[in-house]
């Protein structure tokens, strides 16, 4: 008995630190995308200003572009709305030629949550924006 309450500790830590290491590598994504955007378009005081400059900037790769979407829609910040939807369109993604639809649809929801009264948002079935496929 006594070592399987030794195991169930040693596991619960390890939990916990696994969790602890996701929100911390999260956290460091989020920063970066952060630094980026507000030295490329400085808004001090301001990460969701600086974002969605560089969101609306089209000079820089979509690539990043979109981890700058990413970041606005786990920052959750209802200001980002307006430069989020102005890139949704709802079509099948083209990486190539313009900003993730599906990244946009989930940062849309997640800055939606923040509102008192949720508005119903894009959907965020990956599959609604899947190119067709070339047969």
């Amino acid at each position: 008995m006594r070592w399987l309450k030794i195991f169930l500790v040693i596991v619960l830590v390890l939990a916990a630190g696994a969790v602890g290491a996701g929100y911390w590598g999260i956290h460091s994504a989020v920063k970066g995308a952060v630094d980026l955007a507000q030295e490329k378009h400085p808004h001090p005081g301001d990460d969701v200003a600086a974002l969605s400059a560089y969101v609306d900037a089209g000079q820089h790769p979509f690539e990043k572009r979109n981890r700058a979407v990413w970041a606005l829609g786990r920052l959750g910040d209802a200001k980002a709305l307006p430069t989020l939807k102005r890139h949704f369109d709802g079509k099948p993604c083209d990486h190539e030629k313009r900003l993730c639809q599906y990244e946009l649809a989930k940062a849309i929801n997640q800055c939606l949550d923040s509102l008192p009264h949720r508005p119903q948002g894009p959907s965020t079935n990956a599959e609604d924006y899947e190119p067709p496929r070339k047969d």
